[in-house]
């Protein structure tokens, strides 16, 4: 989404007409499919207004077919949190929220940049809380420079106590291009790495939140279903600057976009597609597998066969070596990735990358 400077209303039409494009362009592949997530994300949407989220919400209902029990998420920043705007995107429609908390140690917010501090990370949940969201997911990152083994759990037991229906337990990982990247901080060894991990696993089952993704624990009827159906392969539109979007084609075919990234740059721009694929069949089980082995319910096969357009014979030799390896179970219906399969993924994912289509 924008960033504040953002002329708000001239965003919002901008974001319908981008709609329309990819409607004219794609026609019932979109308008005959029930919409059943949508999904606010990117920059700091919390920003905007819930009039103009009330705005976007008509435009998409007067385009699309919603299902009744729509999930809408929006991202939010505790930074940007506010108990009047919380209740306001309530009332807009948003019945979700993920709430980017990252940890509720001062120095670690401050080691990572975030412009909030630990009472607005805190107010942020009960805000919400306060304004009607029964359903919110509450964002944390381990392995934080110079973290600690009890701090690590500290933020865990800290977010489990201000009672979300999710959870996301992300890894800190050094993207290219950033700071941290060019100056690369001290942060916790592999071993620590995995005594973090294997305590806030123990500490989020033992509250009643389950594991359901690499990094995704949820409590009973609360998974994120618009992540799922990411992960499962499914298709999805990217509408606004720097949105991604994959859709299956009549043919079979997957056609990945991307909007233009600078949303004054996507505003002033009457085409808004910053480019565009297709996904060659040789391709399609890689990518398949990159998103449904993160699921620790792993996938159908038959679902396989729908959104790969192959049959499952083409991995079967695949499945056989993981299976023999420990990193997979079967029972010829569904895949299912073993603990030691979530920690060996990439050398699993691999074996796919090279795999040869007959």
């Amino acid at each position: 989404m924008a960033r504040a400077t953002v002329d708000e209303p001239r965003y919002i039409s901008e974001l319908l007409n981008d709609l329309d494009q990819d409607i004219a362009l794609h026609g019932a592949i979109i308008t005959d499919r029930e919409i059943k997530t949508v999904f606010i994300g990117g920059g700091t949407p919390s920003l905007f207004s819930a009039q103009s989220y009330a705005s976007l919400f008509n435009g998409l209902r007067e385009r699309l077919n919603f299902c009744e029990h729509v999930e809408v998420t929006l991202e939010a920043n505790p930074g940007s949190s506010e108990r009047d705007k919380f209740a306001g995107f309530r009332h807009a429609g948003i019945n979700r929220l993920s709430i980017g908390v990252q940890s509720f140690n001062q120095h670690h917010l401050r080691a990572l940049g975030r412009v909030h501090d630990r009472s607005e990370a805190l107010n942020a949940a009960r805000y919400a809380r306060d304004a009607g969201f029964d359903n919110f997911n509450l964002d944390l990152m381990f392995g934080l420079p110079e973290q600690t083994l009890a701090q690590s759990l500290s933020d865990v037991q800290q977010a489990i106590s201000l009672n979300p229906t999710h959870l996301s337990c992300y890894q800190l990982t050094i993207e290219p291009n950033t700071l941290f990247h060019h100056r690369p901080p001290i942060t916790p060894d592999d071993e620590s790495l995995w005594d973090m991990q294997e305590q806030l696993q123990t500490e989020l089952t033992r509250h009643g939140y389950r594991q359901y993704e690499v990094s995704a624990y949820a409590q009973e009827g609360r998974r994120c279903q618009h992540n799922l159906n990411y992960w499962q392969f499914g298709d999805y539109l990217g509408v606004g600057a720097g949105a991604h979007g994959k859709l299956t084609l009549t043919n079979g075919d997957i056609a990945r976009s991307w909007k233009i990234k600078h949303p004054n740059t996507y505003i002033e721009n009457e085409v808004k597609i910053g480019g565009q694929n297709r996904v060659s069949a040789q391709q399609v089980p890689f990518e398949f597998m990159m998103n449904a082995l993160r699921l620790n319910q792993g996938f159908e096969l038959e679902v396989f066969e729908a959104r790969c357009g192959v049959a499952q014979q083409v991995i079967q030799g695949l499945l056989n070596k993981h299976e023999s390896q420990g990193l997979i179970n079967t029972d010829g219906k569904r895949v299912t990735p073993t603990p030691f399969g979530h920690n060996m993924l990439n050398n699993m994912l691999e074996d796919y990358l090279s795999l040869e289509l007959s």
